[in-house]
C-alpha cells in the first residue's frame, strides 16, 4: 500500500471522531498487547490523543472539521478506539466510520494532515517508529469508510 494511503488511513481515525473498527478483532492481524503497551497503555494513549487535539486546533488544514465537536467526548472516544485497535482492554462505543464521515467530504490532503499530526503526537510521546507503523497498519482498513469510497 502506498505511503499516502497509510497516512490517510491514520487521519481517517481522527477525523471520524473515533469511529468503530468493526470486524477487525478476530482475524490473523489482530492487535497484540505489546502494541498497547508500547503506546503507554490507556494513560499513554490518552496523552497522545490530548497532544493530537492541540495539533489539530493549530492546523488550519483540518481544524474546521472539528469546529463544534465535543472535545471531551471526542477525546474519550478516540482514546477508547486507539486502545481497542492496539490490543488493549477498551471498548469503543461510538458511531461507525462511514456514518460519522458521510457528509464531511474529506480530501486526501486533509486525511494526510491528520495522520501527520497523529504521528507527531506519537513521536512527542516517545512511541517507537515500529509501534507507530503497526498502529497505522491497523488503521488502514478504515480509509475507505472515512473517504466514503
Amino acid at each position: 500500500m502506498k505511503l499516502p494511503v497509510l497516512i490517510l488511513v491514520l487521519a481517517t481515525l481522527t477525523l471520524g471522531g473515533c469511529q468503530s473498527i468493526g470486524g477487525h478483532g478476530g482475524d490473523s492481524t489482530s492487535p497484540s498487547p505489546a502494541l498497547y503497551e508500547q503506546l503507554g497503555k490507556r494513560a499513554g494513549i490518552a496523552t497522545i490523543v490530548e497532544d493530537l487535539l492541540y495539533l489539530i486546533v493549530d492546523d488550519t488544514r483540518i481544524n474546521e472539521h472539528f469546529a463544534g465537536v465535543d472535545v471531551e467526548q471526542f477525546h474519550t472516544n478516540l482514546t477508547d478506539q486507539l486502545c481497542s485497535v492496539s490490543g488493549g482492554p477498551c471498548t469503543y462505543t461510538g458511531r461507525g466510520m462511514r456514518e460519522s464521515h458521510a457528509d464531511m467530504n474529506i480530501t486526501d490532503t486533509e486525511f494526510n494532515a491528520l495522520a501527520e499530526n497523529l504521528i507527531l503526537a506519537m513521536e512527542a510521546n516517545g512511541v517507537p517508529v515500529a509501534a507507530q507503523n503497526r498502529l497505522i497498519e491497523r488503521l488502514v482498513p478504515m480509509y475507505p469508510d472515512i473517504r466514503n469510497l
